[in-house]
């Protein structure tokens, strides 16, 4: 069985953001505007995912 993964891209500035979402976008490794990283598809990834979806763009692999 393949790995799930999802590609993340950071689409939107985190100056102003709350501080625990700026933490929270760079635990995933995300540190410039419009770089991707590529997380595993599972349920603490996903967590993430929700609390700074306004900032980041998220596609299935």
């Amino acid at each position: 069985m393949a790995d799930k993964k999802v590609k993340v891209t950071l689409i939107k500035s985190t100056i102003g953001a709350v501080p625990k979402n700026r933490k929270t976008i760079e635990a995933l490794g995300l540190r410039k505007l419009n770089k991707s990283v590529e997380l595993p598809d599972n349920a603490a990834t996903q967590g993430a995912l929700r609390k700074v979806a306004p900032y980041v763009k998220v596609e299935e692999l």
